[in-house]
Order: structure tokens, then sequence, then C-alpha cells
């Protein structure tokens, strides 16, 4: 008997266990993220060292046979879409939420959250053809020649709510049910406890939201492949086409040597640059408001 008592862990000794496997996963997560871009430098590094970062900015056009490597139309292209898509899917989806959680009766927001997961599992070259067939001769009709950067914001718009939609329900429904109490017992309405309390207490699970949102907005490659036209122009008017930086390397990289291939590589660095700057601003949004508050 007390050798099986010796032989069974402590509740301390389990929980040092499990802080340290935990510890591991994390490392193993941060290993994996410096591999990803110490081989995107390494492939870049070449075409970096003999044309500098200047002309990938500055040159006339986008023609790498041609020695002309400007990424800023795709560059621009890339955050217009990402733009607007968080800007019309972030209302969508935290309303959403709000219904859901707190005006919807029970069978109805159980419906609809299905739906909601079904949205969020849809693969995205789904979206694509859908897009294809259907959103584009829309546009067409209305502005020729239909792909173009509306297609590719309503897109977008349809694949990133699902994510901040879900994010931003589980938010709410960690908030604390004392505030919400708290805030009847003063006689507040329903939506002024929303829009004062709740989602005050939820404003971190929103930002995360948000940010998982824009990354996948920013990363995505399949759908605006198929809607948005290819063009490489910065778009002047949301019936434009254009590329992305993401769908030039998925066109490009099948055909693309040497120097050609060097600068796709040089366009996935700006991916990763791009998602660093949205994670340290939203970090730098998150310690400002906590600062103030």
């Amino acid at each position: 008997m007390t050798l099986l008592k010796a032989k069974i862990l402590s509740p301390s000794q389990s929980d040092a266990i499990l802080l340290w496997i935990l510890r591991g996963l994390a490392l193993s997560t941060g290993i994996i993220v410096v591999l990803i871009v110490v081989f995107l430098l390494l492939e870049a590094w070449p075409l970096l060292q003999r044309v500098g970062w200047w002309r990938f900015v500055s040159d006339r056009s986008w023609h790498p046979a041609e020695g002309l490597y400007n990424l800023m139309p795709m560059l621009w292209g890339s955050l217009l879409v990402t733009l607007g898509s968080v800007l019309l899917a972030a209302p969508l989806g935290i309303g959403s939420a709000i219904f859901c959680q707190y005006y919807a009766p029970p069978l109805v927001a159980r419906v609809y959250r299905r739906l909601i997961e079904l949205l969020a599992g849809i693969p995205s070259v789904v979206y694509g053809f859908w897009g294809l067939v259907v959103l584009v001769p829309l546009i067409n009709q209305v502005h020729p020649p239909g792909t173009s950067l509306l297609a590719g914001i309503a897109i977008l718009t349809l694949m990133i709510l699902p994510t901040i939609a879900l994010t931003a329900e589980a938010s709410f429904a960690e908030v604390p049910a004392e505030y919400i109490q708290g805030a009847a017992a003063l006689g507040i309405s329903r939506w002024g406890t929303i829009s004062k309390v709740v989602l005050t207490a939820a404003k971190s699970g929103l930002l995360t939201g948000l940010i998982l949102g824009t990354g996948r907005a920013i990363g995505e490659t399949m759908a605006v492949l198929m809607v948005c036209g290819n063009v490489v122009q910065t778009p002047a008017s949301l019936f434009d086409p254009f590329r992305t930086l993401t769908a030039n390397i998925a066109l490009e990289m099948a055909y693309a040597t040497g120097n050609h291939r060097a600068a796709l590589f040089v366009s996935g660095l700006l991916l990763m640059v791009a998602i660093a700057i949205l994670v340290a601003a939203a970090e730098g949004i998150e310690k400002v408001k906590s600062f103030s508050s």
C-alpha cells in the first residue's frame, strides 16, 4: 500500500509536469515560426543582396523575367481587400454574436450558431467557386468586368465572418453574470448593459477575433485568386481587378526559377512582416487600453 502511494504523483508534481509540457509546446511553436522566417530569408537573400529592397517598391512594374520586381500594386491589393472585408465583417460578426447571446430565443440561437459553424467549415475553394459563378456575373451587370476588389471584399467578408462571430460569442459567454445582474439592478436597459458593460468586459476577446479574422483575410489565396481578376495594378475603385501577394505566389511559383523564384519568397517575407505589424499593433492597442483604464 505504501509503495502504491509512492507511485502516485502529488498534485504539485502533476502541475509541474504539465507546466513543462506546456512550456515545451510553446517553445516548439516559437521555433517553427523562426524556422519559417529563416527559410524565407535564405531563399530570398541572394536576390536581396543583388538588387536590394528598394527595387521591390520603386520598379515600374512586375516582370521578373525582365528584371522588374515592383510588389507594391499587389501589396496594396492585399491590404485594401483585407481592410474592406474586416470593416464589413467586424460589425456583422459582433452584431450576430450579440443577437445570438442576448436577444435570440434558445432554439433560434442554437440553429443560428450551427449555421455559423457550418459557414466556418466551408473550404475556401467553394467560396471562390460560388463567387466566380454567382457574385462576379452580378457585379459585371453593374460594372464590367465583375472580377474586382468588390468581389474580393464580399467573399472575404463571408469567410472571416464566422471567425469573428464565434470568437465574439465565446467572449460574451465569459463575461461574469454579476456584471449583467448589477447593471440590471441599477435599472440600465438591455442595450445599455451590452454597450457599456458587456462590450467593455469582452474587449480582449473581440480584439483577438479581429486579429484572427484579419490574419485569415490577408493570407487567403484560392478565393481571391478566383474572383479578383489577377491583374497586377493598384485598384483605383471597387470595380477594378487586381492581384494579391498570395495569389501572385500561387500563380507563379510552379514555373518560377532563379531571380523570379527568389522574388516570390520576398513576397512571402512581406506577408510575414504585415502579419507581425498587425499583431504588434493589436498588442499595442491592448496595452494602451489597459493603461488608460
